[in-house]
């Protein structure tokens, strides 16, 4: 768990904090076959929020891992990503489960919130733009996830950077806000702040943790990675797709049909770790990972520098 100075310290006492039931206002990505247990927890366990994914589409193993994390007695989070999520029973599982945060994405924000809101849920939902930010709180989300463009994985077909997007949507709405894209240290985790946020997003950071379950050849991919090292598929499509720069994603990066039929075999990827098996989702932001760190190590430099980047600003 947290020290005393990191827990303390008073811009993370915020509503975001607060919403999520944890002392610092850090949360990890929801992503597919990755966001489980065995890097949920080590999450949790630093005082930052762990979050289960549903957009494998792999419900009995989800409910697993949602079970798993209730049994260790772990405050975490579970995002229901409607595209992906064919079993709209899933909303009465995380209820009956106990779970008090929930992210919804890749659809309406009025699909699940009602239900989840009346059973005494926080729900923040993810936004890409504007529009979304405003239709989301409109239905009555609690807070949002304002995704940039330069982030991983799945995306809007017109994305905007979170430099762009952050500001935009504080300045429109008043909801607590988390930012995602291109967040992976203290310095950027300051800037969010500084643009409106009271919490941040980790997904690449976390991919290539020593807890992350995918093998090292994409941790490593993700390290020997520039900042120009991905490639933005699937733009006249939805989703649209951030991905690393492999044979794979450079074959799909000019082709005017719907790629997501070829994403490929994401356990050959993730597990057998063969780049070109399927689409390697990371943002941007892997041109500044130099290293496989521990979550505990990352989360405690994050709010380290964190801490330092705000006081040289106060002079």
């Amino acid at each position: 768990m947290a020290n005393d100075a990191v827990s303390n310290h008073p811009a993370f006492d915020n509503r975001v904090s607060r919403d999520l039931g944890v002392p610092i206002p850090i949360v990890q990505a929801p992503m597919g076959w990755i966001a489980r247990s065995q890097l949920a927890s080590a999450v949790s366990r630093t005082g930052a929020c762990g979050i289960i994914e549903t957009s494998s589409g792999e419900l009995d193993a989800v409910k697993a891992e949602i079970q798993t994390m209730r049994g260790l007695d772990l405050t975490f989070g579970v995002n229901i990503a409607q595209a992906f999520v064919r079993d709209p029973s899933i909303a009465e599982f995380v209820i009956e489960q106990g779970v008090k945060f929930v992210t919804t994405s890749a659809g309406s924000p009025t699909k699940y919130t009602g239900v989840l809101k009346e059973a005494g849920l926080t729900v923040y939902h993810v936004v890409p733009t504007l529009a979304a930010a405003k239709k989301a709180v409109d239905a009555g989300v609690d807070g949002l996830v304002v995704e940039g463009g330069e982030g991983g994985g799945f995306k809007s077909p017109t994305p905007v950077s979170t430099m762009v997007l952050l500001p935009l949507v504080r300045d429109a709405v008043d909801v607590p806000i988390i930012a995602a894209g291109g967040i992976t240290c203290g310095r950027t985790m300051a800037a969010a702040f500084a643009l409106g946020a009271e919490g941040v997003q980790m997904g690449t950071r976390m991919v290539s943790a020593a807890e992350s379950p995918v093998h090292d050849n994409w941790k490593n991919a993700i390290i020997d990675a520039a900042e120009t090292d991905t490639l933005f598929l699937n733009q006249k499509h939805s989703p649209a797709l951030r991905a690393l720069r492999t044979e794979r994603s450079e074959r799909l990066a000019d082709v005017d049909e719907n790629v997501f039929g070829e994403f490929g075999d994401p356990q050959a990827l993730y597990f057998g770790g063969d780049m070109n098996a399927a689409i390697a989702l990371s943002g941007q932001v892997a041109g500044r990972i130099d290293a496989i760190s521990p979550v505990a190590d990352i989360i405690k430099n994050t709010v380290a520098e964190f801490t330092e980047t705000v006081a040289a600003l106060n002079g």
